[in-house]
């Protein structure tokens, strides 16, 4: 029962926002009010704790996703703080796959801005429940309603506001809490540790009430029980709302929508109350699903420390050299020098030490038990999206997806005897960040790293100075290109070899054709089941995605393909896997050679803000850059523009925008899809 009371109290949160929202600068005022920093740290004078790589704290943004944990109330919360920048959506991804809950900080200036909305439909696609935290009320411009209706628009969300501001702008004074009638002003002299709860101001009574009522309204839409008391008049006690508000949180049928001024230290409590009411426990959610590796059954393990050890690798870091593994504990307990199993592997790995993290600093424990988000050393094989289990009790969790990279830099060491090193500390780098990839260019003999954008691989090329002391000469960007077909064509590859005194003999029809954008290699056989043997098919479609991996104008991988077996023919005496592999894969080869080949490259959406009167200038410049402009939104004196660009016309944008906008316009840019290149 100890661990059922434990677990109630728990929360595994994270806070998630489109870059400058001021995610870091809330988590800040968290770890302060919580007691578990003495000092707040400012984002602009790079001193936050969650912020702590030297870059980060150098850009005044979060580039990693850093862990801690506080106490409030008796209640215990996990903390991930994630970057917000499009390059870094992957430490997003990955936290959200292991987190329970999420608050989404909206800045009441701009709302709902591309990249939030990108967050918030990965939380979706994991069914995180949510809160909304409207940011910088006090801020020129600030509008909570335009938020809230945004979210609505955007988001497809149902919010429902549980506090409205007092007041906005420089006027911005605190605000009404809806639920228990009250209003709450912050004391700026003690960094707005001491509050007080006011009544409602006159002017405000009005508004107050009609919000009250709105928000009754909405939760009873949600909950037969009240919609009969507030159909009869009757009155909905406090206990009643927050508990009806509890349910359709977690059935991620509604977001309760809170709202403050983070800098100014004014809607930070209430908010951490919020995340204890309303968010799930590791109780609270559903059991997590995995496969026996044996059986290949799905199996259930419930929060419990006394079900078999269930946990998720969801994050790699390099730590001087050491490698540390952020795990999350689904089940079970986790003790020092217990040696676990790793399903992907099929091996057991030994823990030698566990810690509790505080963003770069770490405390070693003992043990951690369900529902812990901890840090491990000791791990020499486990990669990002592990499994970590019981061996007599094995299961397998759904591996996460990672993006593909768009954007390649050649690099060479300054030093030619660094080149070894070079390749060991990209190694690294690659276990850490999925997102990331490294290859050797055999033509050239150049190493080409890629990775989600231009600020992804300057990040890289400072790591690779800062973290491992290597210096390197770096090429310009180069865009990663795909190939695909645009007709057609039906080809055949025989493929006949002694190879050891065995003879190898395979042949392979193909049918190839376009498949629709984003799909991906798509591969169906023809031939009467039971004409090839069982080992045969898996060997053709090996062959078919292995020849998929070099394309036949400029080697760029193939993608977007139909292919159809239409014949196979193998010794029945001596059949050989490898000559139908090796002959599917030439059979690819020369289909795509016939049947039109095309080069696709990345498209990329764009979202930029304008002031209005340089919306023509900008919108030319677009043009120019051969992008499509979709869509054109005024919001009070900017618009938000939204293209689908080239990525090879928006190097060095960023520049170009500046001066087209004297300063005042800003973008932000992420992959869409792959699509004919212009040229």
């Amino acid at each position: 029962m100890a661990g059922e009371k434990r677990l109630a109290r728990t929360r595994n949160i994270g806070f998630m926002a489109h870059i400058d929202a001021g995610k870091t600068t809330v988590t800040e005022r968290v770890l302060f009010y919580t007691k578990k920093i003495h000092r707040m740290g400012e984002v602009d004078e790079g001193t936050t704790v969650m912020d702590w790589m030297p870059l980060e704290q150098e850009r005044g943004i979060t580039i990693t996703s850093a862990v801690t944990s506080v106490e409030w109330k008796g209640n215990f919360i996990h903390i991930i703080d994630t970057p917000g920048h499009v390059d870094f959506t992957i430490e997003v991804e990955r936290s959200l796959r292991v987190l329970d809950g999420a608050i989404a900080i909206f800045s009441a200036v701009e709302g709902v801005e591309p990249q939030s909305e990108t967050v918030w439909h990965q939380a979706d696609k994991y069914r995180v429940p949510k809160l909304a935290f409207v940011n910088k009320m006090d801020r020129l411009g600030a509008d909570f309603w335009g938020t809230v209706k945004m979210m609505i628009e955007r988001l497809g969300a149902n919010p429902i506001p549980i506090q409205i501001p007092m007041g906005s702008e420089d006027r911005f004074l605190g605000v009404v809490d809806l639920i228990r009638n009250k209003g709450i002003v912050w004391d700026e002299y003690s960094l707005g540790t001491e509050f007080k709860e006011i009544t409602i101001p006159k002017q405000l009574e009005e508004e107050v009430s009609q919000s009250r009522s709105r928000m009754i309204e909405s939760l009873a839409e949600l909950d037969d029980d009240m919609m009969e008391k507030y159909l009869g008049g009757e009155e909905i006690s406090e206990s009643e709302i927050k508990s009806t508000l509890r349910k359709a949180t977690l059935a991620l049928k509604a977001v309760p929508v809170l709202c403050g001024a983070a800098l100014r230290n004014q809607g930070i409590q209430p908010l951490i109350d919020a995340i204890v009411d309303y968010l799930p426990s590791p109780l609270d959610v559903p059991p997590v699903i995995g496969k026996n590796p044996l059986t290949g059954e799905d199996e259930k393990r419930f929060p419990k420390d006394e079900e078999p050890l269930t946990a998720l690798a969801f994050k790699v870091m390099m730590d001087e050299g050491r490698k540390l593994v952020y795990i999350r504990i689904y089940s079970g307990v986790l003790k020092v020098g217990m040696e676990v199993y790793n399903p992907r592997i099929k091996k057991m790995e030994k823990i030698s030490r566990i810690f509790e993290m505080h963003a770069n600093q770490r405390t070693r424990i003992e043990e951690a038990k369900t529902g812990e988000i901890v840090a491990l050393m000791g791990l020499k094989e486990t990669i990002t999206g592990d499994t970590l289990c019981d061996r007599n009790h094995p299961i397998l969790l759904e591996p996460m997806e990672f993006y593909k990279p768009v954007m390649s830099v050649a690099v060479e060491p300054k030093t030619g005897k660094d080149q070894e090193k070079l390749v060991q500390s990209l190694e690294k780098l690659s276990e850490e960040d999925p997102t990331f990839q490294f290859k050797s260019d055999e033509d050239t003999g150049q190493t080409i790293i890629s990775g989600m954008g231009e600020l992804h691989l300057e990040v890289l090329v400072h790591r690779l100075l800062t973290d491992y002391h290597l210096e390197v000469n770096v090429g310009k960007p180069q865009v990663v290109y795909r190939e695909t077909v645009e007709k057609e064509a039906e080809a055949f590859y025989r493929f006949i070899k002694e190879i050891e005194e065995v003879k190898h003999f395979g042949e392979v029809h193909l049918r190839i054709s376009p498949n629709g954008r984003g799909k991906g290699i798509e591969f169906h056989s023809e031939i009467p089941e039971g004409t090839l043997f069982p080992e045969g098919l898996s060997a053709i479609e090996e062959g078919v995605r292995e020849g998929a991996t070099i394309g036949v104008i400029m080697g760029y991988p193939l993608t977007d393909l139909k292919v159809i077996l239409i014949k196979a023919i193998t010794d029945l005496n001596h059949p050989s896997p490898l000559a139908l592999k090796i002959a599917a894969s030439h059979a690819l080869q020369e289909g795509c050679r016939k049947a039109h080949p095309i080069l696709l490259e990345p498209m990329m959406e764009v979202n930029i803000i304008v002031p209005e009167e340089f919306m023509g200038e900008v919108i030319g410049d677009l043009k120019a850059r051969k992008s499509s402009v979709e869509t054109i939104t005024p919001k009070g004196k900017v618009v938000i523009i939204k293209a689908i660009s080239p990525l090879t016309k928006m190097f060095g944008y960023s520049t170009d925008l500046r001066s087209l906008t004297q300063g005042r316009g800003t973008f932000s840019m992420q992959f869409s899809r792959y699509d004919k290149a212009i040229g």
